[in-house]
Order: C-alpha cells, then sequence, then structure tokens
C-alpha cells in the first residue's frame, strides 16, 4: 500500500478589518456606549488638565443623561456609527443648524482602533448626511487640548473661522463649505 504524503493546508491571507459606516438610532445600545465612552475620554481630558483629577461619577451621569442626543435623529440629524471589522468603534453627529448650516458633533472613534482610517471616514460620512439635510456648509467646535481633532478637521479642509457660540468649552471653531 502506498501514501500520498500530504499537503498541509495553507490558509489564505485574510483581508484586513475594513470600516463600514451607517446611520444609527441615537439611543441604540452601541450609540450609548459610544457616547459614555466618548464623554468620559474629553470630560477627563479636560478635568486632569484644568483640575488634576477625573471627572466625577455622578457628574458624568448627570451629563450623560442631559444630553442624550435626540438631536442627532431625523429629521433634523443623524448619528452615524462606524464598526471595523463588525465591531462598534466610532460615531460621528450631525444636527442641522439653519436651512444651509449643519454642526459636525461627537466625532470619536475607540483608543485601539485610531489611526485605522475611521476618523476622516466617520467625518466625511457625516457631510454626506449634511448635504443630505440640505446643509451648504459644516461648521464645528473643539478645545485647545484635543489637539488630533483640531489636526484632523485642518487636513480634512476645515479651516479656522470666529467663534459661532459661547460654550464654556469652546476654544476653537471650524467650517467647512460643502460642494
Amino acid at each position: 500500500m502506498t501514501t500520498t504524503p500530504t499537503t498541509p493546508a495553507t490558509s489564505l491571507p485574510t483581508a484586513p478589518p475594513t470600516w463600514s459606516i451607517v446611520p444609527e438610532p441615537f439611543d441604540s445600545a452601541a450609540a450609548a456606549a459610544l457616547w459614555r465612552e466618548y464623554y468620559t475620554e474629553v470630560s477627563d481630558r479636560w478635568y486632569l488638565l484644568h483640575e488634576g483629577r477625573r471627572t466625577d461619577p455622578a457628574e458624568l451621569e448627570r451629563e450623560i443623561a442631559a444630553h442624550p442626543g435626540a438631536d442627532l435623529a431625523p429629521p433634523g440629524g443623524q448619528l452615524l456609527l462606524g464598526r471595523y471589522g463588525g465591531v462598534p468603534g466610532g460615531c460621528a453627529g450631525v444636527r442641522l443648524l439653519d436651512a444651509g448650516t449643519a454642526e459636525l458633533t461627537r466625532v470619536f472613534v475607540r483608543e485601539g482602533l485610531r489611526g485605522k482610517g475611521g476618523a476622516p471616514r466617520l467625518v466625511g460620512a457625516a457631510e454626506d448626511a449634511a448635504r443630505t439635510l440640505g446643509a451648504t456648509r459644516m461648521i464645528l467646535d473643539t478645545r485647545g487640548d484635543l489637539v488630533e481633532a483640531r489636526a484632523l478637521y485642518a487636513r480634512l479642509g476645515y479651516r479656522e473661522t470666529e467663534p459661532h457660540n459661547n460654550s464654556p468649552y469652546a476654544e476653537h471653531w471650524f467650517t467647512k463649505p460643502l460642494r
């Protein structure tokens, strides 16, 4: 009896995970989890910088409850959820302020997924959503310590402009025409 040598099965290379971005209800479990992560991170960064402490848990809960994101629901807004390899990894929101102006908000990518192209895709999807809502320009505000966000917006064609609100946490304001 002759035996034929067997060749070990070779596995085909698998494609790296990709981002998919779709509208998401602002109150879904995935959106709520991302909102909590986003708010915790930006709040902790602010308190650590200005007061040398993290956000008080009770304050965090109050603020999350006070800003659930209902303004990011149709017909005047949209929350977009980015999944990386099928797992929720980031979000961006857009809300219509007037007939031609939309505001970009809640742009967030989970720390372990940063640098994988999610943020530009989320912002691009938010710009598309704003155009669908009828906006011809996008505005946003951010803080000075969020240097990564400011660099992202500049790279994506946003230019710094005069203040468009009086938010106590806004230190930089940006605008971009949506053609």
